[in-house]
């Protein structure tokens, strides 16, 4: 018989109940000082449940990491309209956060957990680099695309932080469609723009002598 107030395994309300635990005791304590035994405190669990559900921390927190939308699904259709593509990026993934608080909530302490400590900020790297240039494959430029993909998603964590975690006000208090305006550009620009490199360097290099490239490629003397 499990000990006095602490329940048996149980279905999916458990299972989420630890997640929701281990979230926030990720993001106040970081991943070293977390156990499991606190994990289980918080839930109102048997620390086995934790076992039985997530094996061990590392799972635990991956599990706590893991995204609650597929970004896949998310930018799926992209390259119907590459033009646009970037403001497509922007408009989805706000709708996401702004559509169900359920999804915003889980989305935040995802965010919080990634920011508090290097061991989860280095799974959500991993997580991220993996998800996004698989989501963003159709409409992704050949070359640098690890780049490219890092540009679009730290422009978007950066305004997800700026929006929803620290409340900056102008950004809070945008509409979405204003925020897809100024940033769906930019996001474009990474993903089909020039993002300089080894054949920009070769351009300038390969000028004769005394001339300048210009910025298309064409030397003037």
């Amino acid at each position: 018989m499990p000990p006095r107030g602490r329940r048996p395994v149980g279905g999916s309300d458990t299972r989420d109940e630890i997640l929701t635990a281990a979230g926030e005791l990720f993001a106040a304590l970081g991943f070293e000082r977390t156990t499991m035994r606190a994990v289980a405190a918080k839930a109102d669990v048997d620390a086995a449940l934790i076992h039985h559900y997530f094996g061990n921390k590392d799972g635990l927190l991956a599990a706590a990491l893991a995204l609650p939308v597929d970004p896949a699904a998310l930018l799926a259709g992209l390259d119907e309209d590459p033009e646009h593509a970037g403001e497509a990026v922007v408009r989805r993934v706000l709708g996401v956060w702004e559509a169900d608080p359920e999804t915003r909530r889980r989305l935040l302490a995802l965010m919080r957990v990634g920011l508090s400590h290097e061991h989860a900020a280095g799974v959500l790297r991993d997580l991220l680099g993996r998800t996004i240039l698989t989501a963003l494959a159709s409409v992704v430029a050949d070359d640098h695309r690890p780049l490219r993909a890092a540009l679009v998603g730290t422009q978007m964590g950066g305004l997800l932080l700026g929006r929803y975690v620290l409340g900056i006000p102008a950004v809070r208090d945008a509409t979405c469609e204003q925020l897809v305006v100024a940033i769906g550009p930019v996001l474009q620009h990474y993903l089909a723009g020039s993002v300089g490199g080894v054949m920009d360097r070769g351009l300038r290099s390969s000028a004769p002598r005394g001339s300048r490239a210009s910025p298309g490629g064409v030397s003037r003397r």
